[in-house]
C-alpha cells in the first residue's frame, strides 16, 4: 500500500460486471479532478488468443482443464511486480490486450494480441485496475496433477509454490460477485451477443474454468474491502434458458463492508434512495442506484487518498 501512489483494484470473473463499476469510478474521478491510470487485467494474460486456442486443444487431448482464471495462463508474478512498482514510484511495466478489431486498430496490433511491454505513462494520481486477479493470493500454482512441461517459469516443479500476493499492494480492493446463476446468464448473453461462441461452447467454458474459479477467484472475496453482489428479483433458476439478462430495476445490490468504522452508514442511508442495512456491515441498494451509492461510499475514500498525497 502507498500513500503517494494509491491503488484501487476491482476484481471478479469475466461477465461479473466489472466494467459497470469502472464506469462509476470514472464518474467519481471526473468529479474530483483525479487523473487515474486505468489498467485492464487482460494485459497480464500469458497467451494470445491463438496461443491459448492451441494450448486448449492440447489440454483437451490430454484430459487437462485450463482457463484464463488460473496461473498457468496468467502472469501473476508480473502483475504483483507492477502493483509493487506503482506503489513505490507511480509507474510500472504493463501491456494492453486488443479485445476487438476496433480496439486493435487503436493499439496497432492484431485482435487477440498484446502491445509490447512498456512503462506506464507518468502523471497519474492513482492506479485503477479492472480485472480477474486484482486481489489474487496464489500460494500454490495448481491443485491438479499437471505435465511438468506446462509449469510457468519460476515455479518449483516439486511443490508448485511461488507465493504470489497481489492483494497486499492494494489500498482499496472491491470484489464483484453476482449471484452465480446471474453471472452465468451475463456471460452467456455477452458471449453469444458478440458472436464469440455458441451457447454450448459458453457452457463448456463455464464448466472448464470452475476449478480455477473456486481456487483463484473466490478466495479474493475474503480479502476485499467492499464486496458487491447483484441479486436478481426475477426467476434465474435455469440460467441456460434465460432469454435476457435481468435489468437494473429487477435486481438489488448487496454491498458488504469489511471495515465498518470506515463508513458513515446513517449518512449513506439518508442519501441513497431505497438503501437499508440487512446486517451491521451489509447494505442493500436498488441496482439502478448503484452508481450513486458507489459515489457516496467511495468518493470520501478517494478524497482521503488525494489529501494524503498532498500531506
Amino acid at each position: 500500500m502507498s500513500q503517494q501512489h494509491p491503488i484501487i483494484a476491482v476484481t471478479g470473473s469475466s461477465g461479473a460486471g466489472l466494467s459497470t463499476i469502472r464506469h462509476a469510478f470514472e464518474f467519481i474521478f471526473e468529479r474530483q479532478n483525479i487523473r487515474p491510470a486505468i489498467v485492464h487485467g487482460d494485459g497480464f494474460r500469458r497467451y494470445t488468443d491463438r496461443q491459448f486456442a492451441a494450448l486448449l486443444d492440447e489440454a483437451r487431448a490430454s484430459g487437462r482443464k485450463i482457463s484464463w482464471f488460473g496461473p498457468e495462463c496468467n502472469h501473476f508474478q508480473e502483475l504483483e511486480s507492477f502493483f509493487r512498482a506503482y506503489g513505490e514510484c507511480g509507474s510500472g511495466v504493463y501491456r494492453q490486450y486488443a479485445h476487438t478489431a476496433e480496439h486493435a486498430a487503436k493499439l496497432g496490433v492484431p485482435p487477440g494480441e498484446f502491445t509490447p511491454w512498456a512503462p506506464l505513462p507518468p502523471g497519474s494520481d492513482l492506479l485503477f485496475y479492472e480485472g480477474q486477479h486484482g486481489g489474487v493470493v496464489a500460494n500454490t500454482w495448481t491443485r491438479r496433477k499437471v505435465d511438468s512441461r506446462h509449469f510457468p517459469p519460476g515455479i518449483d516443479r516439486r511443490t508448485g509454490r511461488r507465493g504470489i500476493d497481489v492483494a497486499q499492494h492494494v489500498d482499496l480492493l472491491i470484489g464483484v460477485a453476482p449471484a452465480i446463476n446471474l453471472e452465468w446468464i451475463q456471460k452467456i448473453h455477452r458471449d453469444c451477443k458478440k458472436g464469440a461462441c455458441t451457447l454450448e461452447e459458453s457452457v463448456e467454458t463455464i464448466l472448464r474454468r470452475m476449478d480455477d474459479y473456486i481456487h483463484y477467484i473466490v478466495p479474493q472475496f475474503g480479502l476485499t474491502d467492499i464486496n458487491i453482489q447483484r441479486m436478481p428479483l426475477v426467476d434465474t433458476s435455469d440460467p441456460f434458458i434465460a432469454r435476457d439478462v435481468p435489468l437494473a430495476d429487477e435486481s438489488l445490490c448487496v454491498i458488504h463492508f469489511r471495515d465498518r468504522a470506515r463508513h458513515d452508514f446513517p449518512d449513506l442511508l439518508r442519501r441513497i434512495p431505497g438503501a437499508y442495512m440487512s446486517r451491521p456491515s451489509t447494505m442493500v441498494v436498488p441496482s439502478n442506484h448503484l452508481r450513486l451509492a458507489l459515489g457516496m461510499i467511495c468518493g470520501p475514500i478517494l478524497a482521503g487518498f488525494m489529501e494524503a498525497r498532498g500531506a
